[in-house]
């Protein structure tokens, strides 16, 4: 780590404020250093590859989390929603700011080192890109790319070697000088104008970049995809379609459904690698439209709502566990793969809207367990097998409402889990609600389809005593809830674990909130200028833990109309992308 005079040193190099100031004692990101990240560093979207949401650091503790104080912070483009995955190397905090914009900052003292504009940062070469999408607003973008639900976001980025990667909403990849934030090399991979574009960046696996596309909702002569790329050149590597066409293996579970008129298996939450067996785990969302009864087909639609276990080097898949198949409720199973060990099994768990918990072998894909908490009243899953089986009356037909819970907005939704080893639980931002549902039909022609169209009346849980949000802890050994805290507002962030024995998330309602992780007691808390959104994480320079907590606005029904309609005596800003870094007094 570098001491306070090399800090200095190195911030009077990096000013004035240029995208071609430079980094200059940058160490670059080996495989070796993400499979087993230096002490105090943060270079995985979600801590390690195993995508824990957990941090090591123990020096903020149970004992004195509650003297924490706010050292700094740093407002970002209000251009987009906010959900930052920051990460931290070499002192830096990288962060993925709206509309593909990344920043440098000093990790101690907020300063910005070098950003990235795309459009207006300069390219390796010297030669301009034309105009930002900030410039241009909507125009930038291609008139036929619809805005769909995310667009603009930009979860998480990558770092490997001398470079920092993203992905973008024009449906591009991008690889920055790490220490320069100049753009080396640019590759599109899908054409924005059908509506294609990224919210989650690419993740690293076995030196190869790996990302899923979204943007899949309308019908066109093309299907979502993920890819794999060299993090040299940009070169596309491979490519696997998330949606099985007519002749190929799982193409009869679309019944005799045209390729162009099979949708969905969206890829918008970054994936997790294991070096142990060479996979890269990748989530896929639902079929589109939304219910069987709209898009035209009863079968399993291979492969949504699924988990795919692929070979990073040549996108072979290695196995596949379809969650829900022939999903019918828009009851996505896209979110975050962890990969724990238990009891000697080496598993991955997911859980997705229904608040489902899923445990399976992560090098075969064989089920092991299923954990329903009890809030959804949609499906019977069968613990023991996986099966699953609707419950009477609950498949949507057209022009017909049902009562469901969880709304289309789904108890678990991007704002990601996290483990704790110290305690062997899941720590889980949940949303308590449910829907009157009235799915509608759509017209089956190129460019039609979408997602719903469904009629929404939202209400409460009614377990949930007019509470919103919870965090809820389930001990991963037995599957029984640890403890849960409920409050009026919804939690709005993922969680985040440290070994000092605590959680950190935070809510709608602007508080940021760190927990005793064993027990739930609310130890800490911090008004921030608007809702906790993005990714908390903790790191670690020259001795000191940090804790970052990105603040945002957007974020589709969970952040909107859930709110609004539901606790309308709570408001929050229009404005204020933002990250926040907490220490202990020095």
């Amino acid at each position: 780590m570098k001491s306070p005079a090399s800090r200095s040193l190195l911030l009077s190099l990096c000013l004035p404020l240029s995208a071609g100031a430079q980094i200059p004692d940058y160490q670059a990101v080996t495989e070796a250093m993400l499979d087993d990240p230096p002490a105090g560093e943060w270079l995985n979207w979600r801590g390690n590859r195993g995508s824990w949401g957990y941090s090591p650091l123990d020096q903020i503790n149970v004992d004195n989390v509650a003297d924490l104080q706010l050292v700094w912070s740093w407002a970002m483009d209000d251009s987009g929603a906010g959900q930052a995955a920051p990460l931290v190397h070499d002192g830096i905090m990288f962060i993925p700011a709206p509309r593909g914009v990344i920043q440098a900052l000093d990790a101690v003292s907020g300063d910005l080192l070098w950003e990235y504009r795309p459009g207006i940062t300069p390219s390796i070469d010297g030669q301009p890109r034309g105009l930002s999408a900030e410039e241009l607003g909507d125009a930038a973008l291609p008139p036929t790319a619809y805005a769909g639900v995310g667009r603009g976001v930009q979860k998480n980025i990558a770092l490997y070697d001398d470079k920092v990667f993203a992905s973008t909403e024009n449906a591009s990849l991008v690889a920055l000088d790490a220490r320069s934030g100049r753009l080396v090399w640019e590759t599109p991979t899908a054409d924005p104008a059908l509506g294609y574009f990224y919210t989650a960046g690419p993740i690293v696996a076995d030196g190869v970049l790996v990302s899923g596309i979204t943007g899949c909702q309308r019908y066109k002569d093309d299907v979502c995809f993920l890819t794999g790329h060299d993090p040299d050149s940009g070169e596309e590597l491979w490519r696997f379609a998330t949606v099985a066409a007519p002749g190929t293996a799982g193409g009869d579970t679309w019944g005799d459904l045209p390729l162009r008129f099979r949708a969905g298996g969206d890829s918008w939450q970054a994936g997790s690698f294991d070096p142990g067996t060479g996979l890269v785990y990748m989530g896929t969302a639902q079929a589109k439209p939304w219910a069987r009864a709209v898009r035209g087909t009863d079968g399993a639609a291979l492969y949504t709502s699924s988990t795919l276990a692929l070979n990073p080097k040549n996108g072979e898949l290695d196995w596949y566990y379809q969650h829900i198949p022939g999903e019918t409720h828009d009851m996505d199973e896209v979110f975050e793969s962890l990969l724990i060990d238990i009891d000697g099994r080496e598993s991955l768990f997911k859980m997705g809207k229904l608040a489902i918990l899923w445990q399976l072998d992560r090098r075969t894909g064989e089920f092991i367990k299923a954990t329903d908490v009890g809030y959804q009243t949609i499906l019977n899953v069968n613990p023991t097998t996986g099966n699953i089986t609707y419950r009477d009356g609950m498949i949507p037909r057209i022009g017909q409402q049902i009562d469901m819970c969880p709304s289309t907005s789904g108890f678990k939704s991007w704002r990601a889990m996290a483990y704790s080893p110290q305690t062997q639980a899941l720590y889980i931002p949940i949303t308590l609600n449910c829907e009157l549902a009235t799915f509608g039909p759509t017209e089956q022609v190129l460019g039609g389809g979408g997602t719903g169209p469904v009629r929404r009346i939202n209400y409460p849980h009614p377990d949930a005593e007019e509470n919103l949000g919870e965090l809820l802890v389930l001990d991963i050994p037995s599957g029984e809830v640890k403890w849960r805290y409920r409050q009026r507002a919804p939690i709005n962030s993922a969680a985040l674990t440290t070994g000092g024995g605590l959680v950190f998330v935070g809510d709608w309602n602007r508080y940021g909130y760190a927990f005793a992780a064993e027990t739930g007691e609310l130890l800490w808390q911090a008004r921030l200028p608007t809702s906790l959104q993005g990714f908390p994480i903790s790191y670690q320079v020259d001795g000191r833990q940090y804790i970052a907590l990105p603040v945002g606005v957007g974020g589709a029904s969970w952040s909107g109309m859930l709110p609004r309609e539901l606790a309308p005596e709570l408001s929050r800003p229009r404005n204020g992308n933002s990250i926040h870094v907490f220490a202990l007094p020095e």
